[in-house]
């Protein structure tokens, strides 16, 4: 039976108190919402929870890889290839984006359920990541949160089993982006919920109960996705599931992650659960789409996994809106970006190996690990005799590093280091990371980020961050 083996997230580190929108101060221990940062996006969201979820697997197992997302930064290109070969899977990995709905993370995990069911994947890595924009000003702006939910679909030792599955379409413009637009558009408040939202949940979940043979009870965990923290409470008490079994949908701590919303709320259920337990999912979007998994033994074999706790417990606070503007360049600015095609497409494709699969070679003569790729090993000079290594699931340590008061960043210096990652000397950015607590031999590890966005067209890279307490 097809199930859930692992589970990852990832949850920026900034945050971004609501107190501060619109340019008030900052209040400690108020509300918030979680914040990509200028060099991140649903791609290196993606990367990071995908690669989290999949520790401790064996990455060649993955045989398809599902990518759900309403904010992916390409029109024609496709997510998954690029998080498929960010995560070094297999050549022959399939591969496929979901997009244009906000039950898109929903819908990916009932379509890896369907092919393991089928026989046609063993394996199917499945990631939700949202990074939406509301208007400056606007009530989106207050309530959107960026963030996302990784799971490894499978039938070997699932943590959780899939039991019934449900969906509903509509029809209804209530929200939506269009072609060229930066902000999501919404209709009025009242008729999104009354007409949208509280219709469409409420059906979905009450068809679910149906075909499962079961009632409001019977499930010990309740993951709701909400446009706000009203219309949860409201829609929970519609459905009669008791407050104790509804899981806190983040407002004010995370914020409405998208598509992401409802995968991060089984993320936090799935940290909790127990064996034995039943649990219900439901997201929303032109309808909405709901699952309803029950937990196994395999949860307690499971090791610590970098969850929604692990990250909430990591948090750098924006000191203000302005900052979070610059961030975001949403401000104006005096120059505007270079229209040219930007990277050459030729080095893209020869060096993709060293930049997006962040491969070093280990020489077959004497052990050394060099990064870039290059003909002659630097410590024993042998010629083309080296393997090919997976350098992104390691950590190192900083060599030497220098502040560069000129390159672009939202919060100067740019931290630039020389870092050592099992002995080969690599050139890393390091972010998410206060410039005075640097220092040479800091333990560090690799994060995919966005290098730079020209062209059109982001361009991705690895930097450095702290190397993090695990999970106990």
């Amino acid at each position: 039976m097809s199930g859930l083996e692992s589970y990852g997230a990832y949850v920026p580190p900034t945050r971004l108190g609501l107190s501060t929108l619109g340019g008030g101060a900052p209040k400690e221990g108020g509300p918030e919402k979680a914040v990509a940062w200028n060099d991140e996006d649903a791609v290196t969201m993606a990367v990071t929870a995908g690669a989290a979820c999949l520790r401790g697997f064996e990455r060649d197992s993955v045989d398809a890889v599902l990518f759900a997302s309403t904010t992916y930064p390409m029109k024609e290109k496709q997510g998954a290839a690029l998080v498929a070969r960010a995560l070094d899977l297999r050549s022959d990995v399939r591969t496929a984006d979901l997009s244009g709905s906000l039950r898109a993370g929903i819908s990916a995990l009932r379509s890896a359920a369907d092919a393991v069911t089928a026989g046609s994947a063993r394996r199917v890595l499945v990631v939700a990541s949202d990074c939406r924009l509301g208007a400056p000003g606007s009530g989106q702006e207050r309530n959107f949160g960026d963030g996302a939910a990784a799971f490894l679909v499978g039938d070997a030792d699932p943590i959780a089993t899939f039991e019934a599955g449900h969906a509903v379409a509509e029809e209804i413009v209530d929200l939506w982006r269009a072609e060229g637009d930066r902000f999501v558009h919404s209709w009025e408040e009242r008729f999104v919920v009354q007409e949208g939202y509280l219709p469409g949940m409420t059906q979905v979940v009450e068809g679910l109960l149906e075909k499962a043979g079961a009632g409001a009870g019977d499930f010990e965990r309740i993951a709701l996705y909400a446009p706000d923290a009203r219309s949860h409470a409201t829609l929970a008490r519609k459905l009669g599931f008791s407050r104790e079994a509804v899981t806190d949908p983040l407002f004010g701590r995370v914020g409405n992650a998208g598509c992401a919303a409802a995968p991060l709320q089984l993320v936090a259920t799935l940290e909790t659960a127990s064996p034995g337990e039943r649990l219900l999912v439901a997201g929303y979007g032109d309808g909405a789409e709901a699952v309803t998994l029950a937990t196994t033994a395999g949860l307690e074999k499971l090791g610590p996994r970098r969850g929604l706790a692990w990250h909430l417990a990591r948090r750098w606070t924006v000191p203000s809106y302005d900052l979070y503007l610059k961030a975001r360049n949403l401000g104006t600015s005096e120059y505007p970006m270079p229209e040219d095609q930007g990277l050459s497409a030729t080095i893209h494709h020869r060096e993709r190996d060293d930049d997006v699969s962040f491969k070093g070679q280990r020489c077959q003569a004497c052990g050394a690990v060099q990064f870039p790729a290059q003909r002659v090993c630097e410590s024993c000079f042998a010629k083309d005799r080296f393997d090919r290594v997976r350098l992104s699931d390691r950590s190192g340590h900083v060599v030497t590093y220098t502040f560069d008061f000129f390159f672009p960043t939202p919060r100067p210096p740019t931290v630039v280091t020389i870092s050592d990652i099992d002995g080969a000397r690599i050139h890393l950015q390091l972010v998410d990371c206060d410039p005075r607590q640097v220092t040479t031999g800091m333990a560090i590890e690799p994060s995919f980020r966005c290098i730079h966005r020209v062209g059109g067209r982001p361009n991705y890279y690895w930097k450095a961050v702290p190397l993090p307490e695990e999970p106990a």
